[in-house]
Order: C-alpha cells, then sequence, then structure tokens
C-alpha cells in the first residue's frame, strides 16, 4: 500500500487514477511515499524519509525545493504541456483585450449615466478614444517554444499573424509541431526589434529575470503589446510602466498584479488565472497521478524536473531502481555489488541530468535485503528500491 499526501485539491480525476486497493490518499500522511499539490510551498516543509516522489499539478516548479529533494534522491514530476490550452486562449485574449482597449472601454460604460438615450449619446460621443487596431498582418513574438509557446505561435498564425519565435532549447518534438510559416528568430534582440505583440513563456531562473528591463525596453517597437502569462519577474515593472508613459508601449496586459500596475489604465492584470479552468486542473491531475503512480510501481520516469526520462519494459525476475548523483563509474560499482551477490542483470537502462543520474535494471534472481542496502552504501547513491 502506498500512502499519497495531498498538500492542496487535487482533482479527483486525478486521484481516481490511483486505485483505492494499492494506494491511500489523504491530506495528513506525514510519512508519505508521495506528495501531489498544486501551489502549496515546500520550501520550509519537513520531508519524511519514506518520501520517493512530489508531483506537482502544473508546469511550474517554483513552490518546490527542487535541489533539497535531489540531495535526497526525490524525483519531483510535473505536469507540461497539461494546462496549455488554458493559457493559449487566455493569451489570444490577452492580445485583443491588449490592441481593442476592452476594459478601458467596459470601465468607460460602467461610468455611465443617466437614462438609456443619454448613455447611447455618451456612447457615441466616447467611443473614439477606445479605437484599436487588428491582429492580422501584425507580428507577434513567441519567447519559449514549449508547449504553450508553440500552441500560441500556430494559433497565430491561424489569426492572419506574422510569428517570430525565439528558443535556443526548443526540443524536437516542439520543433515537429511548430507551423512551419513560423519565423525563427537568430537572436532574442531581432525579436524585440520586429514584433507587435510579445509573449512570454519561459521559467524565471537568472537568465530569463528582468527580460524587459530599462535596457532592452529601448530595443521594443513603438506601440508594442506586451503579454506576461508566465512568471512573476521575467518582466521589470518600472520599466514597463515607464515604457507605457513614454508611448514605446501600447499595453501591458499580465496575470501578475502589483499595486504599481493595477491602477495604470494602460495595464490589464488578471488575478493568476493562466491555468485556472476546470480542464487544465484535471489535466494537470491526471498526468501526474499517472507518472507518480508508474515510478512507485514501475520505477519508470517520465515528465522530471530533476532526473532523466527513463522507461523500461518490464522482462527480468525483479526490478531495481537507483538514484544517484552523476559520478563517475557509478554503474560499475552498482554492477560490481550485484556481481559480488550473485544477482545477474537481464536488462538495463541508465541516463543523466545535470549532476543526477538514475539507473533502472531487471535482473534474473530475487534481490534481498543485504543487496540492497549494500548498494545504498555505494558513496553517491542516494535511493535504492525493489520493485
Amino acid at each position: 500500500m502506498y500512502n499519497i499526501q495531498t498538500l492542496n485539491a487535487i482533482s479527483p480525476k486525478g486521484l481516481n487514477r490511483l486505485p483505492a486497493d494499492r494506494y491511500s490518499v489523504s491530506d495528513n500522511a506525514p510519512d508519505a511515499d508521495a506528495i501531489l499539490l498544486r501551489s502549496f510551498k515546500l520550501h520550509d516543509y519537513a520531508f519524511s524519509d519514506n518520501l520517493l516522489a512530489v508531483g506537482r499539478a502544473g508546469s511550474g516548479t517554483n513552490n518546490v525545493p527542487v535541489q533539497q529533494l535531489s540531495e535526497r534522491g526525490v524525483v519531483v514530476f510535473n505536469a507540461p504541456g497539461a494546462n496549455a490550452n488554458a493559457v493559449k486562449e487566455l493569451v489570444l485574449a490577452g492580445m485583443l483585450m491588449g490592441c481593442r482597449n476592452i476594459a478601458p472601454a467596459m470601465d468607460f460604460v460602467r461610468g455611465l449615466q443617466g437614462t438609456d438615450a443619454e448613455m447611447s449619446v455618451a456612447v457615441e460621443a466616447g467611443k473614439k478614444q477606445f479605437g484599436g487596431f487588428e491582429l492580422p498582418g501584425r507580428t507577434l513574438g513567441v519567447i519559449g517554444l514549449g508547449a504553450i509557446g508553440v500552441k500560441i505561435a500556430n494559433a497565430a498564425r491561424q489569426l492572419g499573424m506574422n510569428v517570430i519565435g525565439y528558443d535556443p532549447t526548443i526540443t524536437i518534438e516542439r520543433a515537429w509541431q511548430l507551423d512551419s510559416d513560423v519565423e525563427a528568430a537568430p537572436n532574442l534582440d531581432a525579436l524585440l526589434a520586429e514584433s507587435d505583440f510579445i509573449t512570454f513563456h519561459v521559467p524565471l531562473i537568472d537568465s530569463t529575470r528582468n527580460l524587459i528591463n530599462a535596457d532592452s525596453l529601448q530595443k521594443l517597437k513603438d506601440g508594442v503589446v506586451l503579454l506576461n502569462f508566465a512568471r512573476d519577474g521575467i518582466l521589470d515593472d518600472s520599466a514597463v510602466l515607464a515604457g507605457l508613459e513614454s508611448g514605446k508601449v501600447y499595453a501591458y496586459v499580465c496575470d501578475f498584479p502589483s499595486n504599481a500596475l493595477r491602477t495604470n489604465p494602460r495595464v490589464i492584470t488578471l488575478p493568476h488565472l493562466g491555468a485556472s479552468t476546470r480542464e487544465a486542473e484535471e489535466n494537470c491531475a491526471i498526468m501526474v497521478a499517472d507518472q507518480v503512480r508508474d515510478y512507485l510501481e514501475n520505477g519508470n520516469i517520465c515528465n522530471s524536473v530533476n532526473l532523466p526520462n527513463v522507461k523500461l519494459r518490464r522482462t527480468g525476475l525483479a526490478r531495481i531502481a537507483v538514484v544517484n548523483q552523476n559520478n563517475p563509474d557509478m554503474l560499475g560499482k552498482i554492477s560490481h555489488v550485484l556481481g559480488q551477490a550473485g544477482v545477474n542483470i537481464a536488462h538495463m537502462m541508465n541516463d543523466s541530468k545535470g549532476n543526477m543520474a538514475y539507473t533502472l535494471m531487471d535482473v534474473d534472481s530475487v534481490v534481498n535485503e543485504d543487496t540492497r542496502v549494500a548498494l545504498a552504501a555505494i558513496p553517491g547513491v542516494l535511493k535504492v528500491r525493489l520493485l
């Protein structure tokens, strides 16, 4: 029986993927084998020695201490792409709100007083100040071409927009999914200089913090619409406000309100709605539950942020899963321990990700606890499981 701790409300459609005869799911399981969460901040959480996996029902893992968990041999899963359509739709809505002045126009109407006839006169007199522009023929710059960025780029092409994409780490899978008419920007500055709209879909790390700042602001086209539905901190709010004041920026639409932003008439701030749809929450929960279950039961890893993807079809009598530091000769030391115990490896897969590595082995004989302890005693080995 596996014990699962839920630290947020996880969609029942995801939890139902964990059979009740093998899984005990509770919001109070201090010795849990796995933790499922959404926005709960784990940085000050007291982790049990039993913990094997953390599943974040979403794409970002800013609320998860990935390095600390890596040092304990705990696999951290996320759900990339599960909320991609929800974010795509919100970005498209944001572009339309930004270029058609929808939010200030709504505020204008809410402020009208008088009879219907008087309001009709006021509407005709006031609507000119909210005149905007259309999307076809305009250029959208997409920074970050993961699951979300690719969907947005393709949808923008269908709306008649020119699209420039920039992502030096784009995967082959995403490149195949991208509309062939999306232009690849040679560098970030080229994208900034050519785009009428710019949308950001990158994680918040040192290299992406304040991508739009006082210096990069000067490289933008005049009258650009900026959209941030990725992470707070990718754009420097003070630089964006200065751009709005000067006219360099036409509108800013984001999912991260602040006191400085929320009262500016050229800013539309939303309460972090990017993945807030029933479908996205269900998709994220299903994906992460399936991934955690496959890891607990079979040792397979898919969509981990700290360990490589490793999937091995079962062929032996028993299975051994080893999480270790990515040090030289680790495979040799693991094989030596098994050889000394008379255990033959029938099938094996090993891969690494940064300073972490993972080995999954099917063997031809039953492995006893003494052998597991001997494997765990190898310097650099962080976690050993017999499956």
